[in-house]
């Protein structure tokens, strides 16, 4: 899976995690440190596999609850237009 930002739309980190700025429809989505983390991390290149382990690594969330959270963080902003998944 490849994870890109969609067009008009940027990603600026801030204390609390980052937000995403919209452009086209000057609407913007605040993300928490670990839907930030998670984000960048698969803007990065790497996997939702990858990503989920260093998630369940870093905080007290077993593997499975942090692959399902990932699948939850990109299913929600690719349906909000924000993110393009590509295989």
């Amino acid at each position: 899976m490849k994870l890109s930002l969609a067009r008009d739309v940027t990603l600026t980190s801030v204390d609390t995690g980052a937000v995403l700025l919209d452009g086209r429809r000057g609407r913007y989505w605040q993300l928490n440190q670990s839907g930030s983390a998670i984000l960048r991390r698969l803007l990065d290149g790497e996997s939702p596999a990858a990503t989920a382990a260093s998630l369940s690594a870093a905080a007290p969330v077993s593997e499975a609850q942090a692959r399902q959270d990932v699948r939850a963080l990109v299913e929600s902003l690719s349906a909000a237009n924000l993110v393009e998944v590509s295989q």
